[in-house]
């Protein structure tokens, strides 16, 4: 069992982050913010796939204003991004946004921060102090050096420093994050501030890449730190669709048994006895099973001799084989279909599932 690092609580809307709250799933849009349609359509998808709070890139005022149209139409809470303007910064809390990532030491000085936070007081907005390794303040580069995993002191140092900087100005409502592209200095710089702080921390890779590589880096850094108690709210940072960032972040989350959400999936790797492209349906149902609720266990095998008895574990499964397949419950056949048909009947199983699950929950 892991024994989550205690933390302050803190309010992103309707979601509670740090002291014992669920760590919670985010992403970011990669549409452009004022394209309100593609921005509340993307928005839409991630909503469905789990994501439970989204950041926006705002980089000009009319990014600042759209923000209120698209909080109007979608349920989760929504955070501004913002680089240098404090004017963006308050701009995007008056149109709505329920948090704001900042680098305060990059604001312009303590007069615009203030107006900064003046703002955050007001309409009850928490700030994410977010630091990477590509924005860390040259005296610090001086003194500490680049991060690397046997020193991420410029790190560490750089965010408190921003946090105190809030701090000075009356404001606590804070959360962290300290990003670096590269693995173990993640993860050594992550260690070193939960030692030095109680401030919720927002875990991830930046940079990460690719599927492949993206979700091998990040599924290894945040993986040792929420095995070790490190994280109350985490990004997948890929190189892809959003929507697929949502779903390596819950599994990552399900292997370490922190949370679940929606079926868990099985599936063979394939051997020559496999008569069916499994690769393909073995997408098709992983895409339709990121839209359910229900925390079954589902199987997708390539052998109709050997797969139910391989996934006896699954509640449901498929197996395909020459011009048939089978549809299984733990490990026992319960109907056969033409290979034509076994997708969609399959899914129809599924939808089923689905729908007792709501209905009972």
């Amino acid at each position: 069992m892991i024994e989550r690092r205690k933390t302050r609580r803190i309010h992103v809307g309707k979601v509670a982050l740090g002291d014992g709250a669920p760590i919670a799933v985010q992403s970011m849009t990669n549409t452009l913010t004022n394209n309100i349609e593609a921005t509340v359509a993307q928005i839409h998808a991630l909503e469905q796939a789990g994501c439970e709070i989204i950041r926006v890139a705002v980089p000009d005022l009319e990014a600042a204003e759209a923000i209120a149209s698209i909080r109007a139409q979608i349920t989760i809470p929504l955070i501004a991004d913002i680089h240098f303007d404090s004017r963006l910064a308050v701009a995007a809390m008056e149109h709505g946004a329920q948090g704001i990532r900042i680098n305060p030491g990059n604001l312009g000085g303590s007069d615009k921060l203030a107006r900064v936070v003046d703002a955050a007081k007001m309409h009850r907005v928490p700030i994410r102090v977010g630091v990477n390794s590509g924005s860390i303040e040259k005296g610090l580069l001086q003194r500490f050096g680049y991060p690397t995993p046997e020193r991420p002191d410029a790190l560490i140092a750089s965010a408190l420093n921003n946090v105190r900087l809030l701090e000075g100005h009356g404001f606590d409502a804070i959360k962290i994050s300290i990003k670096s592209s590269d693995t173990l200095t993640t993860i050594a710089g992550y260690r070193q501030l939960a030692g030095q702080t109680d401030y919720p921390l927002h875990l991830g890779v930046t940079e990460a890449g690719g599927l492949i590589p993206g979700t091998v880096k990040s599924s290894v850094a945040l993986g040792i730190l929420l095995s070790e108690g490190i994280g109350d709210t985490l990004r997948i940072s890929l190189t892809r669709d959003p929507v697929e960032e949502i779903r390596v972040a819950y599994e990552l989350l399900r292997s370490l048994r922190i949370r679940e959400r929606g079926p868990e999936m099985i599936s063979c790797p394939t051997c020559g006895r496999t008569r069916i492209d499994l690769f393909s349906l073995a997408e098709q149902v992983e895409r339709k099973l990121q839209t359910m609720e229900s925390t079954i266990k589902v199987a997708v095998m390539g052998c109709v001799v050997n797969g139910p008895g391989e996934a006896r574990e699954a509640d449901i499964g498929i197996a395909g084989g020459n011009g048939v397949g089978i549809l299984f419950k733990k490990g026992e056949i319960y109907k056969k279909v033409a290979e034509a048909d076994l997708l969609p009947v399959f899914l129809g199983e599924l939808e089923k599932l689905e729908a007792e699950y709501k209905q009972n929950h």
